[in-house]
C-alpha cells in the first residue's frame, strides 16, 4: 500500500489539492491518502476544506496575528518533523509556492520521503516578485522528486535549470478540476451584491502590493465606479490588515462598490460567474477566469502565467492608478477588445490534470501496471475548449 500525504495550508492550496485528494481516493485499494493542513490561512482554509468535504487528518493548526515567512517556515518544520516521523508516508505532496509549501517540501527532504510538486515550474525568473512566492517555488522544486508541471512552458522552466527530464509531466492545472466541478453545482446568488450591471470582481492582497500599490489600485476602483453607473465593483477583502485598512480608507460608502468578507468557494466560483471584468492580483484566478470567459487584468508588472498572456486570455497592466482605470475603461468601452480577451482559448487545463498527477504516481511506484499518461496540451480552438461556457 502506498502512503501520501497531501500538505496545505492556505485558500488556494486547498483549492487546488481537494481535486487530487479526491482521485487519490478513487484508488483506496491501493494507496492510503492523508491530508495534513498547516492552517497557514486558517478561517478561508476552512471554508474550502467544508466545500470539498476534506477532514484533515493532521492539523497543525499555525496562524497567528500578522504572521512572518520566517515564524511560518519554523513552525510548520518543527510540527511537521514530528507528523512525518508518526505517518512514515512514502511521498508528500505539495503545492504551488507558499511558505507552506516549501517548509513541508524541506521537512520531507529532512526525513528523506520524496516530494512530489504540484504546479512545478511557474517563474517570474525575478527572485523577489512576487515575494516571496518565487523563491519558495524555486526551492520546492529544487528539492522535488517529481515535478507536477501544469503547461509545457513551465516544463521548459524545470529543464533550463537541469531538472531531470524523467521527473517532469504536464498536467493542465488542478483548479481548473476543481472549477468545473464547482461550477456546475446550483447556488444562490451571493449576498451582499445587488442585482443589475456588469460586475468588476476584485481580488488584491499580495504583498508587495501593501502600501502604495494598493491605494492605487482603491483609488483607481473608485475611479471607475465614479464614471461607469452600470457598473458594481465587487471586491471580497483579504483578513491581512494591511489589505482591509487600504480598501475601506479608500472604498467604503459608494453606493455601487461592495466590499465583501472573504467567500466560500462556492460563492466566489458563483460571482465569477456572474462577473463581467475580473481585475486581480492572484495567481489562480489568472487560470480560473478564462475558463468561464472572462477578460483578467492582472495587478503586478509581470506574471509567471505568461501562457495566458500569449494567448490573451489576461493582460498584465500593474498597479499604477491612471493605467488600472485604462484598461478597465478599455474593456467597458470596447466590444471588440473585450470579446478578444473573453473568446480566447485557456491554455491551462481541461479538467483532467488530478487524474494525470495520480496516475504517473502509479506508475512511478508501480502499482497495478499503471502507464504513464498522455502529457496534456491545450486545445487549438475555443470550440475544442471543455472549460469555456
Amino acid at each position: 500500500m502506498l502512503k501520501v500525504l497531501s500538505v496545505f495550508g492556505t485558500r488556494p492550496e486547498a483549492i487546488k489539492m481537494a481535486p487530487v485528494v479526491a482521485e487519490l481516493g478513487r484508488h483506496r485499494d491501493h494507496i492510503a491518502s492523508r491530508v495534513c493542513v498547516t492552517a497557514q490561512h486558517r478561517q478561508i482554509l476552512d471554508q474550502v476544506l467544508g466545500v470539498f468535504g476534506i477532514t484533515p487528518n493532521i492539523d497543525l493548526n499555525v496562524m497567528t496575528v500578522n504572521q512572518s515567512p520566517s515564524l511560518v517556515t519554523a513552525t510548520v518544520l518543527a510540527g511537521l518533523e514530528r507528523a512525518l516521523v508518526a505517518e512514515t508516508p512514502h511521498l508528500v505532496l505539495v503545492h504551488g509556492d507558499t511558505t507552506t509549501t516549501m517548509a513541508a517540501a524541506l521537512a520531507a527532504f529532512y526525513q528523506r520521503i520524496p516530494v512530489g510538486h504540484v504546479e512545478a515550474g511557474l517563474r517570474t525568473h525575478d527572485r523577489y516578485y512576487p515575494f516571496p512566492e518565487e523563491g519558495m517555488r524555486v526551492l520546492t522544486d529544487a528539492l522535488a522528486t517529481y515535478h507536477f508541471a501544469p503547461t509545457a512552458t513551465a516544463k521548459e522552466n524545470l529543464l533550463r535549470e537541469g531538472v531531470e527530464p524523467a521527473s517532469v509531466s504536464v498536467t493542465g492545472n488542478t483548479v481548473i478540476d476543481a472549477l468545473l466541478d464547482v461550477a456546475e453545482r446550483p447556488g444562490p446568488p451571493v449576498a451582499g451584491v445587488p442585482a443589475g450591471g456588469r460586475i468588476i470582481l476584485v481580488t488584491a492582497h499580495r504583498r508587495e502590493n501593501f502600501g502604495e500599490p494598493l491605494a492605487n489600485i482603491c483609488a483607481a476602483l473608485r475611479e471607475v465606479a465614479d464614471n461607469f453607473p452600470d457598473v458594481r465593483i465587487v471586491y471580497p477583502v483579504h483578513p491581512n490588515p494591511n489589505v482591509r485598512k487600504a480598501a475601506v480608507a479608500v472604498l467604503c460608502g459608494h453606493e455601487r462598490i461592495h466590499l465583501l468578507d472573504p467567500l466560500p468557494y462556492a460563492h466566489f466560483v458563483r460571482l465569477m460567474k456572474d462577473s463581467y471584468i475580473v481585475v486581480t492580483d492572484s495567481g489562480g484566478l489568472q487560470e480560473e477566469a478564462p475558463s468561464l470567459g472572462k477578460p483578467v487584468l492582472v495587478l503586478r508588472g509581470e506574471t509567471e502565467r505568461p501562457e495566458g498572456v500569449v494567448a490573451g486570455t489576461i493582460k498584465v497592466i500593474g498597479t499604477r492608478r491612471e493605467d488600472v482605470v485604462r484598461e478597465i475603461r478599455t474593456l467597458l468601452t470596447d466590444a471588440a477588445a473585450y470579446r478578444a480577451m473573453a473568446e480566447a482559448v485557456n491554455p491551462y487545463g481541461d479538467g483532467q490534470a488530478s487524474r494525470r498527477i495520480v496516475a504517473t504516481i502509479m506508475h512511478e511506484f508501480g502499482i497495478g501496471g499503471t502507464a504513464r499518461p498522455a502529457e496534456f496540451a491545450p486545445p487549438a480552438s475555443k470550440g475544442a475548449n471543455p472549460c469555456s461556457s
